[in-house]
């Protein structure tokens, strides 16, 4: 078993959703995958979150996962906290984080604007208005209810809860990272105060640098250590014998999940394929504008070739271990000590942030 460089970390999102695993599959495989990931040495394995489409739920995936894997951190990316009622979610990631000894990491969203975010909201019966200040209110309950010694009360501008009993407490200090996803100003003000990591997309790496200067900025403004927010990436991946055939699997995996041409979806997120040397120039980019958490979204539409991707994506990972890996900053993730490498704002009723998630 490999056990990747402490100063790059290498997750990978278990292919949760029906288009993902591909007509045929037994769902129960993808803890199969979950294994082979922590066995070929990755560091971390994520579920995104929907109701948009037939897939696993994203917290029972990690659930199924926490028993069956020993050192990985399990996270999501992201969680979109609206389809979940606030204090039961708090007591359902608390358990997560019991269950898995700690390794429990939280990125959350507040959904992206049309077709794909406001119908989550209207499933939800929840309005679409105020869903920064919604976002922002939730994860201060959550941290709240995970550090009380007893019965408490919270109250934002939208969020109000008298007389909450004492809570389940998670295996770290504090309660896990919590990550956002989200890289418009306002979200990137919003990460630098409040947060204990960034995990955008951005189609390239330069806006990568510009987003994590911003982020250090308000950390820094805020009186808060920049270095403790784990500056991460989300990525869609394929390795190919050729550029042509890695557009032409990435185009039926993007028709598959989004109803969108490769070239809309290159427009709005980090993607990136062809053969291994030209992938790991691409994820080279990101790493030297300071990504240190690369979070990879397997471009598949069925597991036997997801697993095969795996393989693939592990054995680049040595050249991107150069001096661009730099200096581990930001580590603010779930596991051992984490609680020492940030500050909680425990409890804290947020301010309102407009702009995006």
């Amino acid at each position: 078993m490999r056990r990747m460089n402490d100063d790059l970390r290498l997750g990978v999102l278990v292919p949760i959703g029906k288009a993902q695993w591909g007509a045929g599959t037994d769902p129960r495989e993808l803890v199969d995958f979950a294994v082979q990931a922590e066995n070929l040495g990755y560091d971390s394995l994520w579920v995104n979150d929907s109701l948009l489409g037939p897939r696993i739920e994203a917290l029972t995936m990690l659930a199924a996962l926490a028993p069956v894997t020993d050192r990985v951190t399990l996270g999501t990316a992201t969680l979109l906290p609206v389809l979940r009622r606030p204090v039961q979610a708090a007591q359902a990631l608390a358990s997560l984080d019991l269950l898995s000894g700690g390794r429990l990491t939280v990125a959350v969203g507040a959904a992206f604007p049309g077709r794909f975010g406001r119908p989550l909201h209207d499933l939800s019966q929840v309005p679409w208005a105020d869903r920064f200040t919604r976002l922002d209110e939730t994860i201060a309950l959550w941290r709240r209810l995970w550090t009380a010694d007893g019965p408490t009360s919270f109250h934002g501008d939208l969020l109000h809860f008298d007389g909450i009993p004492p809570a389940t407490a998670p295996s770290q200090a504090g309660g896990p990272p919590i990550w956002l996803g989200g890289a418009t100003p306002a979200a990137l003000t919003r990460t630098g105060r409040r947060y204990d990591g960034w995990l955008p997309y951005p189609p390239n790496a330069a806006d990568y640098r510009t987003g994590l200067a911003q982020v250090r900025r308000a950390a820094a403004d805020a009186g808060r250590a920049p270095d403790t927010i784990t500056p991460a990436l989300f990525v869609s991946v394929l390795i190919a014998d050729t550029l042509e055939s890695g557009r032409d699997a990435l185009a039926d995996y993007s028709r598959a999940n989004y109803g969108l041409a490769l070239r809309d979806l290159e427009a709005i997120q980090a993607v990136t394929t062809g053969p291994p040397a030209q992938v790991a120039a691409h994820l080279a980019g990101y790493i030297a504008a300071g990504a240190r958490h690369l979070v990879c979204r397997i471009g598949t539409v069925d597991l036997g070739s997801a697993r095969e991707q795996l393989e693939r994506l592990a054995e680049i990972l040595p050249s991107l271990r150069g001096p661009a890996g730099g200096s581990g900053e930001g580590r603010g993730e779930g596991g051992a000590g984490a609680d020492q490498r940030r500050r909680r704002a425990a409890g804290e009723v947020v301010t309102h942030a407009h702009g995006g998630a």
